[in-house]
């Protein structure tokens, strides 16, 4: 038994026979199939810092902690690239209505899809939208199995939006992957105050569209 000092700084992995075998083997991380799991062997009193990580062929970073199932980190080209070779991917726009009417939205009909709309906070109060993972459930239907990708105008609303539809389905014992479009549809503020130009959907010309 390890003292509770020592699991300061001690982490076990215990990997799935599946994991070893395709590492032995020469597999390697890169090819590793998806779902397949490892967690962190950690007592009390870091009980919290148990993570669960994913290894998956899109090339996301997934990131969890405590009772939390992760949620990946991609980028808006990386995200074009998932919908584009995954015909249940689903892209998520979490922003308000306002932002959907004048700023723009991503247009991925040249994928043969559409984006769901989904406000994490109502306009324009900006209350948050309670029934925000129920509504996206309801959105996606049958082909909820995702991925799920999730953008806002930088990365922010769209991660919290990932990580509350990852515990809704998994409380619901359904394994679903969860992603956030890192960067989000306007990016980050440039010098000059401006988003835009320096990162995100609409800077790295991927489509778009206003109403």
């Amino acid at each position: 038994m390890i003292a509770p000092k020592q699991a300061r700084f001690f982490f076990g992995l215990a990997i799935s026979i599946e994991f070893a075998e395709q590492f032995l083997h020469g597999v390697g991380f890169g090819r590793l199939a998806r779902g397949v799991k490892c967690k962190g062997l950690l007592r009390r009193p870091l009980q919290q810092a148990k993570f669960t990580m994913r290894f998956t062929s899109w090339g996301a970073s997934f990131m969890g902690t405590g009772e939390s199932p992760p949620v990946g980190q991609v980028d808006p080209t990386k995200a074009w690239q998932i919908i584009g070779t995954n015909s249940s991917a689903r892209l998520i726009d979490v922003r308000t209505r306002a932002e959907w009417a004048f700023v723009g939205v991503p247009d991925i009909t040249e994928l043969a899809q559409e984006p769901l709309f989904v406000e994490w906070s109502r306009y324009p109060d900006m209350s948050l939208n309670h029934a925000f993972a129920e509504e996206v459930e309801a959105a996606t239907g049958s082909d909820s199995s995702g991925p799920l990708l999730f953008i806002c105008r930088s990365g922010a609303r769209s991660l919290n939006a990932a990580t509350k539809v990852a515990d809704h389905f998994a409380r619901k014992g359904v394994s679903v992957t969860c992603l956030n479009v890192a960067e989000g549809f306007e990016g980050d503020l440039d010098a000059s105050g401006h988003r835009g130009d320096q990162n995100g959907w609409k800077a790295r010309g991927l489509a778009w569209r206003q109403s």
